[in-house]
């Protein structure tokens, strides 16, 4: 097996919602703003190389959504899927697998294209299995007036439509093992319905892509819980029983959503848990 960190660009969003009861003269201190309140955001995927599969987990923004939707988000940088991709001899083509953590429009917004006229969609992983699951698709398909604006049918509905999509179905446990994919499934629903956060066993460490469960490593301290969480209680029992379990097991946490950071590791303190190391990739595991 061979993972590889793909960087698919950055965005900005709201300090404040980013945080949510946290005053900001706590939270910019890991997190600082810039003069509209935002802050920066990663839109860091993982590529795993397992024999003859090559998954991907979450595809980033895409790009077929208007100048006006981006320009609330301010995307930069110039890293985009498809070069990152290259970079480790790859392209879309090549992919097997698309996982997708839940189905907000930074997490699934490149699974879906204009086709070549731009007279409708496609995928743009025309060999890919895509990978949710029932409750989530259910949520996001029929979604609440407070996650509406997140879930998008144009990034949603033509995987349906394209006869590529695929369930991952929890057991009562919350905790799947030896997914279809290879690795375990944590399931939370505190973000939102059944996001899925994979557990992968890779270079003799457990590897976690953390998702929305964890965007930065400013989010560790247990009260700091997003406003875009739909059950933010329900969040912070979810983070306790996680983050115990992280310094319990030495997990190695996968950050999505920091601009500065690719890797965490956590202790505990008498604070409670609090961050330990940051790392990129490449400082902890050996890259081709």
């Amino acid at each position: 097996m061979q993972i590889y960190p793909i960087e698919t660009g950055n965005f900005k969003l709201d300090g404040g919602a980013m945080f949510g009861v946290v005053p900001k003269v706590i939270w910019q201190k890991t997190n600082p703003a810039d003069q509209n309140n935002l802050i920066n955001m990663s839109l860091r995927c993982m590529l795993i190389e397992d024999g003859n599969q090559l998954i991907l987990i979450d595809t980033g923004t895409g790009r077929k959504q208007s100048d006006k939707f981006f320009s609330y988000y301010y995307p930069y940088g110039d890293d985009t899927l498809d070069s990152s991709l290259a970079k480790y001899g790859f392209n879309r083509d090549d992919i097997t697998d698309v996982f997708l953590t839940h189905l907000h429009f930074d997490h699934c917004g490149g699974c879906i294209q204009w086709n070549k006229n731009k007279t409708g969609y496609e995928p743009a992983f025309k060999n890919a299995k895509f990978w949710s699951n029932k409750n989530h698709w259910q949520w996001a398909t029929q979604p609440n007036a407070r996650e509406k604006a997140s879930f998008l049918t144009e990034n949603i509905l033509p995987i349906e439509a394209s006869g590529q999509l695929n369930f991952i179905d929890a057991d009562d446990s919350g905790y799947l093992k030896n997914s279809p994919l290879g690795f375990d499934i944590l399931f939370v629903d505190g973000h939102t319905e059944k996001q899925m956060i994979p557990h992968i066993t890779y270079q003799g460490k457990k590897l976690i892509f953390m998702a929305d469960l964890l965007p930065t490593t400013g989010h560790i301290p247990l009260p700091y819980v997003m406003g875009y969480d739909t059950r933010p209680l329900l969040t912070l029992d979810e983070k306790q029983t996680f983050l115990d379990r992280a310094v319990k097991e030495n997990y190695y946490l996968f950050l999505e959503h920091d601009a500065s950071h690719e890797i965490c590791t956590l202790k505990q303190t008498e604070k409670g848990v609090r961050l330990d190391q940051t790392y990129q990739f490449n400082e902890i595991f050996n890259l081709k």
